[in-house]
């Protein structure tokens, strides 16, 4: 499996409440359930493909571009907070970063920075 992502700067990783701008999360557009019998059909996707209007198609389809990039964005802070909680020197059941790597399919450095990434969204948070 390939590396993820690099983690994003905790710069870059969106505006608090204390450097002003709009919230740092914004809610994505729905995602409708996919059934299990459609989901077997490569072609069927959200409804899409019943979609006629090139207009309407277009703009569910951008909807959808950025529920799924919103919630990977959320999902890699998910999972930079774990890494910092499981590398966290106070748990007597601490893990490496080596160890962290293994769990997540990652190389070591990436965790490093996923641990990293992690504390500093933790700190964000305590301060908030």
């Amino acid at each position: 499996m390939s590396e993820p992502p690099s983690a994003p700067e905790p710069s870059a990783s969106g505006s608090s409440s204390a450097g002003g701008g709009g919230p740092r999360f914004k809610r994505p557009a729905p995602l409708l359930f996919e059934p299990s019998e459609a989901t077997a059909d490569r072609e069927h996707f959200f409804g899409l493909e019943s979609l006629t209007d090139p207009r309407e198609t277009l703009e569910r389809a951008t909807e959808l571009a950025l529920a799924f990039r919103a919630a990977a964005d959320r999902a890699v802070e998910f999972q930079a907070t774990a890494a910092a909680h499981l590398a966290d020197p106070r748990r007597f059941d601490r893990l490496t970063d080596a160890a962290i790597a293994e769990r997540a399919d990652w190389t070591e450095e990436y965790a490093r920075r996923m641990v990293e990434f992690g504390r500093e969204l933790l700190r964000d948070r305590r301060t908030e």
